[in-house]
């Protein structure tokens, strides 16, 4: 592995409202970096896509300019507000507008932020979401940086020809890296810390090397970088032989592996999943006691199944119900912009959370089991995450769903009370199942065929996990089978990678069913 991804920063999360991580929570990200390096309460703001990029056609529709518009105004992902985020820019008198543009990008979902203060000040930032919630802002100002949001990122503007680069080091001798970027006769200095520093500190470095502006940005990832201890093992083989070696499962592996990259103490990590985990089991009820939002597919159909059991038109007391509903549940919580666990995305949240919980359930695993099982599943994430990552833009949903079997066998495996080595076969079989799964969402809502696919990928991990536990074999190990997905996603067109231009996304029904909520929306 590279720089090793952190379970809550890249896998199980963020806590977020909206349709999609990539769309939603990304640009939420992006945008209140941005409002904070503005230093000034924002009048207005200019947001544009690249009419070749996967966000032009679908922007709104799923969700980009809700994160941009909360982040943009300030608010937290978990307040209400979030919902009616063009209603509040409008009361505080900002003006965000949006357009479809052509530029030069390195990333297929890129976006330009150009913000104004009521001072005067310009921010302009160019930004690419990478899937599942993480961001890179690549240019501030025009200088070239490198801001992924897991670090407080102090930076400073000068004159070029300033010399201050080793005594910025030496007067900062905590910093976890330092770079220099040129621009139009000026020249930025960004500094990674993994603490914060107090105002008094950033006027004396003001005053001291005399700099133009000193911003110092704070991380919006819940892990902050650079306080990572060597994780004991990094390749698969190396994990089940240290599973071998230590008698350990792939829960207890997991929380190592996550101690070891946050530096914090095991209940500190162990209290952040259980927070997590409360949020996913709370975003079951809120779907199952009904929901409800203008803009969506779909109408609240999570209580049919018990209705239809109760009625003798389905099986009684089949787990295969309790998944569905649990899964839809989540997936109508998410459609309604209540807050949930994206697990890895927004877009795949369903199918960990819906199948876990109902597998414990039917064995009555205690709190603690089921905060093992999450362990186990993150733990497959991370080598996803390390792989192709998770962004449908660029490899389909075998990276959404496909990957969400995977994290969701392993998880199931660890409540059985399997071994590391079965949850990654599980792992295995699971996403073997899904490679080539296109992403194609109806209209450009991530609802349909989303929610089948979660349940498909909920059912599928339950499957393999119970395979593998009676003996099957995976055959194909785990790294073979991420490498997989990356190459399938080379041969696969991108009509069917989240553009809304090939699948069912342009079937005569569903072409109908953008025109009426397109008309509802003018």
């Amino acid at each position: 592995m590279g720089k090793l991804p952190s379970i809550f920063n890249d896998v199980i999360g963020p806590v977020m409202r909206g349709p999609s991580s990539s769309h939603t929570a990304a640009s939420w990200r992006i945008a209140k970096i941005c409002l904070e390096m503005l230093q000034e309460p924002l009048k207005s703001a200019l947001i544009d896509f690249d009419k070749n990029g996967a966000w032009a056609p679908n922007y709104r529709e799923q969700g980009t300019t809700l994160g941009i518009d909360g982040g943009l105004l300030g608010l937290e992902m978990t307040d209400n507000l979030m919902k009616k985020t063009e209603k509040v820019a409008v009361e505080r008198g900002i003006v965000i507008n949006y357009k479809v543009d052509s530029f030069k990008t390195k990333h297929v979902n890129t976006v330009r932020l150009n913000l104004e203060g009521i001072k005067g000040k310009k921010v302009y930032a160019l930004a690419a979401s990478l899937g599942g919630g993480a961001f890179e802002i690549q240019e501030l100002n025009g200088f070239e940086v490198s801001i992924r949001g897991n670090y407080y990122e102090l930076v400073l503007l000068l004159d070029d020809g300033m010399d201050i680069f080793d005594s910025i080091k030496l007067a900062l001798p905590e910093l976890k890296s330092i770079n220099k970027s040129i621009y139009n006769g000026s020249v930025l200095i960004n500094v990674k810390l993994s603490d914060s520093l107090s105002n008094d500190t950033l006027t004396l470095l003001k005053e001291k090397f005399s700099v133009r502006e000193v911003v110092l940005l704070s991380p919006v990832l819940p892990i902050i970088a650079g306080n990572e201890k060597k994780v004991p093992y990094t390749t698969i083989d190396s994990l089940i032989k240290y599973s071998v070696e230590h008698n350990y499962d792939l829960g207890k592996l997991g929380l190592i592996y996550e101690q070891s990259q946050s530096g914090l103490p095991a209940n500190e990590v162990n209290e952040i999943m259980v927070n997590h985990v409360n949020i996913i089991n709370k975003s079951i009820e809120v779907g199952l006691q009904g929901t409800v939002y203008k803009d969506r597919i779909l109408p609240q159909q999570s209580h049919l199944i018990d209705k239809g059991a109760k009625a003798g038109k389905i099986l009684k007391n089949s787990i295969v119900n309790e998944i569905i509903k649990n899964v839809s549940a989540i997936m109508e919580s998410k459609s309604a912009m209540e807050v949930v666990v994206a697990n890895p995305t927004a877009g795949s949240c369903g199918a960990v959370g819906g199948v876990l919980k109902a597998v414990a359930d039917e064995l009555k695993a205690s709190k603690e089991e089921l905060i093992q099982a999450y362990f186990a599943a993150g733990l497959v994430g991370v080598y996803f995450a390390n792989g192709p990552g998770f962004s449908a833009e660029e490899h389909g949903c075998q990276v959404e769903c496909g990957a969400s079997a995977g994290m969701a066998a392993a998880g199931i495996v660890q409540l059985f009370g399997g071994t590391a080595k079965q949850a990654i076969d599980a792992a295995s079989m699971a996403i073997q199942n899904m490679i080539g799964l296109v992403c194609d969402p109806i209209a450009d809502r991530v609802e349909a065929p989303c929610l089948g696919k979660n349940v498909s990928a909920a059912v599928n991990a339950l499957s393999s996990a119970t395979m593998v536990a009676s003996g099957f074999n995976a055959l194909i190990p785990l790294d073979e089978v991420i490498s997989t997905v990356s190459s399938v996603s080379s041969q696969m067109p991108t009509c069917v990678k989240c553009t809304g231009k090939g699948g069912l996304a342009i079937t005569k029904t569903a072409c109908a069913i953008k025109a009426k909520l397109l008309s509802q929306m003018l």
